[in-house]
């Protein structure tokens, strides 16, 4: 399990008044399009590209704006820039959009993530997230032995119901082709609401066989991520969900879109943060926020980091809320 990484904190800021607006790019390691040897320089270089360009103050027109500006190639760069713009927009107090999260602190329902790891070390994650309150359990699995994480799925079950406790799965691609039907069929037995990407990403036809056969509810992951053709991704595979990761698809604009179209498809989503600090937590919960989720959200990863930057976000009872009687750690 990840206790630190790498972050960068970009400030966008007017010299008329001194506002600043805050942003981050954190592109993960095995996963992000932009992660290299050479991020540094090219963080630096996109930079040095933007920074004396006009700018407009509407959020709409700067998500364009960085949209034209800022090369696809670089999602977690596009974050970072579309979030200081906004923030700056707003006034530089650390809001990205209109929304209920942080205008009138209302909580955002979240999942409890176990992490892959031995049997006991998961174990006691899952003890720990029901104490917590969680009635949304997300195990990843793939990582011990099948039958071994059945059982640690079977021990929740035992406790609660799916009334009770909502439970999800997240092979991170770990399940080959050949046996994929079959552990869905196990895993559907156990009542649970759905399996993030059964199988690695690129096998488009497989996938779509999949998510046309499988007793349990597939949602796409990595399967999006490097994508620019969404709509056609998406009526290709016809999956019941997808998981949207604002720094690895592009942006917010990019997780906008996949939104929409989604929902023109009735297909599921829900958000997901992918490690980042509580600068890019904050952005991602607030983008939540506007579309007034229902389901739990997957936005309880800033408690992982024992040198995060101290923030109004606190999570209680299955909830993350923004808590504005709490102070911003300076980034600086």
């Amino acid at each position: 399990m990840l206790k630190t990484r790498d972050v960068y904190w970009i400030e966008a800021k007017t010299y008329e008044n001194g506002n600043r607006g805050w942003g981050e790019a954190a592109p993960l390691i095995g996963l992000s399009p932009d992660f290299s040897d050479h991020f540094e320089k090219d963080l630096f270089d996109t930079l040095q590209k933007v920074q004396s360009l006009a700018w407009s103050a509407e959020p709409s027109e700067i998500l364009m704006q960085v949209e034209a500006r800022v090369s696809e190639k670089f999602p977690s760069i596009r974050f970072a820039v579309e979030s200081a713009l906004l923030d700056l927009s707003f006034g530089g107090k650390k809001q990205y959009f209109e929304n209920d999260f942080f205008e009138k602190s209302s909580p955002i329902p979240i999942n409890g993530l176990i992490w892959m790891g031995e049997e006991d070390f998961m174990k006691k994650q899952i003890d720990e997230k029901l104490n917590q309150g969680f009635d949304c359990i997300k195990m990843k699995i793939g990582a011990i032995d099948f039958e071994k994480e059945i059982k640690l799925l079977e021990y929740i079950r035992r406790k609660y119901s799916h009334e009770q406790v909502t439970l999800r799965v997240d092979a991170n691609g770990a399940f080959t082709l050949d046996e994929a039907y079959q552990k869905l069929k196990r895993l559907a037995a156990l009542d649970l609401h759905s399996i993030e990407q059964p199988v690695k990403a690129g096998q488009i036809q497989e996938m779509k066989e999949l998510c046309a056969t499988s007793p349990l509810p597939i949602a796409l992951d990595e399967e999006l991520i490097g994508i620019s053709e969404k709509e056609s991704l998406l009526k290709e595979i016809k999956p019941q969900y997808i998981i949207l990761k604002p720094s690895l698809l592009g942006g917010i604009k990019s997780t906008q879109e996949w939104i929409d179209l989604a929902g023109k498809q009735k297909i599921g989503w829900w958000m997901t943060s992918a490690l980042e600090s509580n600068i890019g937590l904050n952005v991602i919960s607030q983008l939540t926020s506007t579309y007034k989720p229902i389901i739990p959200q997957g936005l309880g990863t800033g408690s992982l980091y024992h040198n995060n930057l101290n923030s109004p976000l606190e999570i209680s009872s299955g909830k993350i809320y923004y808590k504005p009687r709490v102070i911003w750690e300076n980034p600086n």
